[in-house]
C-alpha cells in the first residue's frame, strides 16, 4: 500500500493555484493554514477529491503540490 505525503514545500497563494494536478490545499482557521489529508484537483472554481472524483466544499487560502512516496 503507498503513503501519501506532501512535499514540504511553503503555501503559495490560492488564486496562483494550477488545474489539473494534484494539490495539497489549506484553509485559514483561526489564524492557521489547516492542510485537507486528501489530495484534491481544481476544476474551474471548484474542488475535487483526486480520488472520488466528488466535489469538495471548501474556500482553500493556500496550496502546494502533493507527492505520493512509494
Amino acid at each position: 500500500m503507498a503513503h501519501v505525503y506532501s512535499l514540504p514545500e511553503k503555501w503559495l497563494p490560492i488564486a496562483i493555484a494550477p488545474s489539473g494536478t494534484d494539490l495539497e490545499v489549506g484553509v485559514m482557521e483561526n489564524g492557521d493554514v489547516h492542510a485537507l489529508v486528501f489530495p484534491v484537483h481544481k476544476s474551474g472554481t471548484s474542488w475535487v477529491d483526486a480520488s472520488t472524483k466528488e466535489r469538495v466544499d471548501i474556500q482553500p487560502t493556500h496550496w502546494r503540490k502533493w507527492a505520493e512516496i512509494r
